[in-house]
């Protein structure tokens, strides 16, 4: 089942969603640009954006975005001087806009 088929039964169920799609890579990317994760309201997820590592912090901005209903375009890449922060640890740097789904 594809991430958006995926959607379409989700939302079927009547749950809130939010779709994180990779637009943009620069670098060494764990995921290709079209990569999607599909979150529902309860943090619920299908799919990858990254290995890993910037997961966590989609999915809590597409929590937000299921709220507000509108959208976000994010940037993730190494962050040195704030390791504690979401990043990228191949060294290269991503792009995910985040979109509600009705």
């Amino acid at each position: 089942m594809t991430i958006l088929e995926k959607a379409e039964s989700w939302l079927g169920q009547g749950r809130r969603l939010a779709l994180a799609t990779v637009v943009e890579t620069w670098g060494s990317a764990p995921q290709p640009v079209g990569s999607q994760l599909l979150v529902d309201a309860e943090g619920h997820f299908e799919g990858a954006v990254s290995g890993g590592c910037v997961e966590g912090e989609v999915i809590t901005q597409a929590q937000d975005v299921i709220v507000s209903g509108g959208h976000r375009l994010l940037e993730f890449g190494v962050a040195d001087e704030t390791a504690w922060r979401a990043g990228l640890a191949c060294g290269g740097r991503i792009k995910i806009y985040v979109e509600a789904l009705t």
